[in-house]
């Protein structure tokens, strides 16, 4: 089966979309499948070209067995809804012009949070005559109003109608989590067509590790000290002042002088939380910008805790940020500032505790009994471990070819079925 997959992230890129569908195309090619990613020049938070790449009209390179077909696009930093915009219109454009020309597809994925990618995997569809998946990885536009970037407007509006039109007009969605299926469901599309397949780990990659030393002393992160870290985007959705202005309490507290806080990763707010940091006049915060994929897993090994977080909002109680399955798989206990599903995760697997989201105060505190404990500390650091073999990227990408070829091969049954009654 030729699997045609379009996004706009890929590696070397390293957030989670790039990450969860290289890891699957990956598994899929060696699964003896045909894969053929369309995506952009790696470029994402910043909207700077990565070394070694041009924005070029068109260029082919392979990953892993991964035929990588990268396009033009209009590159904007990951802030500013307008410019966005006009990147995700001129990657649809150009993504799907390089589609008509591939050969012999099968089946044709495009992945969300925006819309256009898959709109134009929905272009190519029709134009071949071939079923389209649709990747649900967030309820874009939905996330758009939930962390203020954009008001009810005609625009938006627009964005609804146009949402609902790509989920009935796919041949099949996959959801990240059963929140999405069933906002999907309450909005009258079949859930006999919705498969949820979460997020997971690669735990060929993410596995426990010994802290680097010298990379602590590198980073001016003294030994004694117990390491909380951040690692991810630095947005809007993720409210991460509640982060420094624990640190700041903290500061204050007798003993605190024992804890260290990291951020790790780029992002539209990266910049407005070192000013904020510096306002607080914070010395127990380190702030680190993104590193290579291949050598994440070291800085992962600086952390005793895992912080993961999000504003407080409706919204944000549907999603599963992939962040979790990492800590488990790295043996680190999740402090969890995100209420809904992913909470429920965090407790039916007793991999970590939970805090109250933006509540700064709630964090410092659950930030000391997992120190103070080291009982509950090393339960939680075994139950994550454990619980990290049901989320394994190989066998999640299983479960998304299965469902691959289960549509390809409905669609193939359903033209021969056609071309024999003409």
């Amino acid at each position: 089966m030729h699997i045609l997959f379009l996004t706009d992230n890929f590696p070397p890129e390293v957030n989670a979309p790039a990450s969860r569908t290289f890891e699957h195309c990956k598994e899929w090619v060696g699964a003896g499948h045909r894969v053929t990613v369309i995506t952009g020049v790696p470029n994402f938070p910043h909207g700077r070209v990565y070394p070694g790449y041009h924005n070029k009209i068109w260029q082919q390179d392979e990953m892993a067995g991964i035929r990588v077909i990268r396009v033009w696009t209009y590159i904007a930093a990951n802030a500013g809804f307008a410019k966005r915009i006009v990147d995700y219109i001129s990657y649809m454009i150009t993504s799907s012009l390089a589609a008509l020309f591939e050969k012999e597809v099968d089946i044709v994925i495009g992945t969300s949070p925006q819309l256009f990618t898959t709109c134009g995997a929905y272009i190519v569809s029709r134009v071949k005559g071939k079923p389209y998946i649709f990747e649900l990885r967030d309820l874009w536009p939905e996330s758009i109003k939930a962390v203020g970037a954009m008001k009810n407007s005609p625009i938006l509006n627009f964005f609804e109608r146009l949402e609902l039109f790509l989920y009935r007009s796919a041949a099949g969605i996959v959801s990240v989590t059963n929140s999405f299926k069933l906002n999907l469901m309450q909005r009258g599309i079949s859930g006999e067509k919705i498969e949820v397949i979460t997020n997971g780990v690669d735990l060929s990659k993410f596995n426990p590790v010994q802290p680097d030393e010298e990379l602590k002393s590198k980073l001016g992160i003294a030994k004694n000290k117990f390491v909380a870290g951040y690692i991810g985007t630095h947005g809007m959705a993720h409210a991460l002042e509640t982060i420094l202005m624990a640190a700041k309490e903290l500061q204050n507290k007798p003993n605190g002088e024992l804890f260290h806080f990291i951020f790790i990763g780029d992002g539209s707010e990266k910049k407005t939380l070192k000013r904020l940091a510096n306002e607080f006049e914070l010395n127990n915060v380190t702030f680190i910008d993104s590193v290579p994929k291949e050598e994440v897993v070291k800085y992962w090994g600086l952390l005793d805790v895992s912080i993961v977080h999000l504003k407080r909002t409706e919204l944000f109680e549907t999603v599963i940020p992939s962040k979790i399955f990492e800590s488990m798989g790295m043996g680190i206990p999740i402090l969890l500032g995100v209420a809904g599903e992913s909470a429920e995760i965090v407790n039916s697997d007793r991999a970590g505790i939970t805090f109250e989201p933006e509540n700064p105060r709630e964090l410092m505190d659950k930030l000391q009994v997992l120190r103070n404990n080291e009982k509950l500390y090393n339960q939680l650091k075994a139950n994550g471990l454990k619980a990290s073999k049901k989320y394994d990227r190989s066998l999640l990408a299983a479960d998304m070819l299965q469902k691959l070829c289960k549509v390809a091969s409905s669609n193939s049954s359903s033209q021969k079925a056609l071309s024999e009654m003409i």
